[in-house]
């Protein structure tokens, strides 16, 4: 005799609908950086934690999900701050489930300001310039080298750049869909 459904170890697959604002914990697989990447660079996570609806698991652990950075700017050498953004535009399903097109809300990061550090190698190179210009040449010395001081400290400052920005393999992230999405799952 032969049945149809459940009863026959027939499993039948239904749509299920996660909505805008799920948040999927990630494991980031590829690394991005403020100096490293560029505008559409691919990015790579999987899943850490399977989504579950109603008991059922809808995405399994694992699963990967793929995107790209959407920003990759290198700090300044006086103004700016390094900044890498980037967001997933697909999951990977495991088996046959295919891909499916996601949306989700762009990460970012961004630099450290640096002002404080610029303004103490400014501070630092005026005041060893007029320690050095008061031995060498009285008070007079010490303004001349408090400016040739500052001078140097300014000068390393417009020489270097700010600090960049990395997100490296491995960073766990939550990212949050910002577009409802339609999964096929087995009963």
């Amino acid at each position: 005799m032969f049945t149809i459904g459940a009863a026959a170890g027939l499993a039948k697959d239904r749509d299920v609908t996660l909505p805008a604002g799920t948040r999927l914990a990630v494991e980031l697989q590829s690394p991005v950086g403020s100096n490293t990447s560029r505008v559409e660079d691919p990015v790579r996570g999987t899943l850490r934690r399977a989504v579950v609806v109603n008991g059922h698991t809808v995405v399994p652990a694992g699963s990967a999900v793929l995107g790209h950075v959407t920003d990759a700017t290198r700090s300044g050498r006086v103004k700016g701050r390094a900044r890498v953004a980037f967001r997933f535009n697909q999951l990977d399903l495991p088996g046959s489930g295919g891909r499916v097109p996601i949306r989700t809300a762009t990460i970012a990061r961004l630099a450290p300001a640096t002002k404080k550090a610029d303004a103490a190698k400014i501070g630092g190179g005026a005041a060893g310039g007029a320690v050095i210009g008061a031995i060498v040449g009285g008070g007079d010395g010490a303004a001349k080298g408090a400016a040739i001081g500052g001078a140097a400290g300014t000068g390393v400052v417009l020489a270097t750049r700010g600090k960049e920005v990395h997100v490296g393999s491995g960073t766990p992230l939550i990212v949050r869909l910002t577009q409802p999405i339609t999964v096929r799952v087995k009963d």
